[in-house]
This record gives structure tokens, C-alpha cells and sequence, in this order.
């Protein structure tokens, strides 16, 4: 049974910093594409980052390119997110996500985009809040 957990959320003031982890268990951890999403209230979930297998190939979003970087640590099993320079703009429940699909990252950054649809596990996700 596959197990997707996020950490690492809360209250921050803009301008501040947050690292979101992950950790995926029941699933070979190398073996799988990484991805992390968020959704506000009354929006659609927006995909912004993802990394692949060994962590050499990443994408991140336009909305946050610059600000936030992906991570992984195989040896711990575990998924981060480094969110830098926060805008209340970015308050949102944030998502973790596993795929097996190893092209994933290949097809974000020549489209341009990630696609929530493209993964199959997720986590419950943690909440962000930046306060302005």
C-alpha cells in the first residue's frame, strides 16, 4: 500500500522561507518521478515542480521559478520543497505527488507545464499560509 506524506507547512510572513517534505512509502522511492502541487480555495490545482528518479533532471513553474527548489534524498526516502521569498499569493494547501512515469520531467519543461493528471499517488497535503 503506498503511503505519500507531506510536512513541513504553516504560518509564515511574506518575505519568508518554508521547506515542505515528503516521504513515500510502499513504493521503490528511486524508482519514481516526484512532483509537488498546490491548490487555494476556489482554484484549480497548479503543478509546480518535479524531479526525476535521480534527482539530475528538475521543472519548476514560471509562478515560481527562482523562489522555489526541488529536492530529493534518497537515502531518506523523503521529497523537499525550498520555498524562498514567499507572497501571500502563494497561500495554499501543497501537494506531494508519485508517479512511475519517467518522462515526466522531459514533457514540463517542453511544454511548459506540469499537469496534476500525469501522477497517480498524492499525499493529503499541508496547508501554507503567508501573511502579507
Amino acid at each position: 500500500q503506498v503511503q505519500v506524506v507531506e510536512s513541513g507547512g504553516g504560518l509564515v510572513q511574506a518575505g519568508g522561507s518554508l521547506r515542505l517534505s515528503c516521504t513515500a512509502s510502499g513504493l521503490t522511492f528511486d524508482d519514481y518521478t516526484m512532483g509537488w502541487f498546490r491548490q487555494a480555495p476556489g482554484k484549480e490545482r497548479e503543478g509546480l515542480s518535479c524531479i526525476n528518479w535521480g534527482g539530475g533532471a528538475t521543472f519548476h513553474s514560471g509562478s515560481v521559478k527562482g523562489r522555489f527548489t526541488i529536492s530529493r534524498d534518497t537515502a531518506k526516502n523523503t521529497l523537499y520543497l525550498q520555498m524562498n521569498s514567499l507572497k501571500p499569493e502563494d497561500t495554499a494547501m501543497y501537494y506531494c505527488a508519485a508517479d512511475g512515469d519517467p518522462a515526466i520531467v522531459v514533457a514540463a519543461q517542453a511544454h511548459g507545464v506540469l499537469a496534476p493528471a500525469d501522477f497517480h499517488y498524492w499525499g493529503q497535503g499541508t496547508q501554507v499560509t503567508v501573511s502579507s
